[in-house]
């Protein structure tokens, strides 16, 4: 099995329930794990996973304003999968680096992971 890393990406995106966090926007984090199974020594492209097209799929997706994290993640993998087969689990975390609570320092965010 190998996986594909990208993390620690940042974005200023627009997501959450409330109606200031939809107009001022939020910083938020990006961890993505990718695995598929390796039988082969990989020495093209097309034997492993672009990860230059992951993070296109990452940004666009963080483009689109939307109220729940859940519903990113569950977008994300619904992407990943539909751009390549060959990936076999996924693994993403989504932190909200500035949450909208009084006197809180720290951040919030999820975990999803699903397998083929």
């Amino acid at each position: 099995m190998l996986t594909i890393h990208l993390h620690n990406l940042i974005f200023h995106s627009f997501h959450g329930m409330f109606k200031e966090e939809r107009i001022l926007g939020n910083n938020f984090e990006v961890n993505v794990d990718v695995s598929f199974p390796a039988h082969e020594p990989i020495t093209k492209l097309s034997q492993s996973i672009d990860y230059v097209a992951l993070y296109a799929i990452i940004k666009e997706v963080m483009d689109e304003p939307t109220q729940l994290l859940e519903t990113v993640v569950q977008e994300l993998e619904k992407r990943f999968h539909m751009f390549d087969e060959k990936i076999v689990s996924i693994a993403i975390s989504i932190k909200k680096l500035n949450p909208p609570i009084a006197n809180f320092q720290g951040t919030v965010g999820i975990s999803y992971a699903k397998t083929f």
